[in-house]
């Protein structure tokens, strides 16, 4: 399974962003997805997942901002961004889990005050 996660960028506090993740490979493997973060000097964190079966979960810090999607077409995993604010600054990863764990090489979102 390999993902490459895009759309990251500069934003004031309060604008949105998306993300996208692109998979490929053995995706009939795949029992979940989901995005993370890290943001300068802190651990990954886990900020929204989504089961096999489209369950969607968010961690607190984002719910009600954040939105993630999936078009099981063509593959991509979304990650709406809204109301953005410092502290979601954070290299974002995607990630997908079968028996093993496959990371995106991550993307940065900047949000200024």
């Amino acid at each position: 399974v390999q993902l490459q996660a895009s759309g990251g960028g500069l934003v004031q506090a309060g604008g949105s962003l998306r993300l996208s993740c692109a998979v490929s490979g053995r995706t009939f493997d795949i029992n979940g997805m989901g995005w993370y973060r890290q943001a300068p000097g802190k651990e990954r964190e886990l900020v929204a997942t989504i089961s096999s079966r489209g369950s969607i979960g968010y961690t607190d810090p984002v719910k009600g901002r954040f939105t993630l999607s999936r078009d099981a077409a063509r593959n991509i995993m979304y990650l709406q961004m809204d109301s953005l604010k410092p502290e979601d600054t954070a290299v974002y990863y995607c990630a997908a889990w079968t028996v093993v764990w496959y990371w995106g090489q991550g993307t940065l979102v900047t949000v200024s005050s």
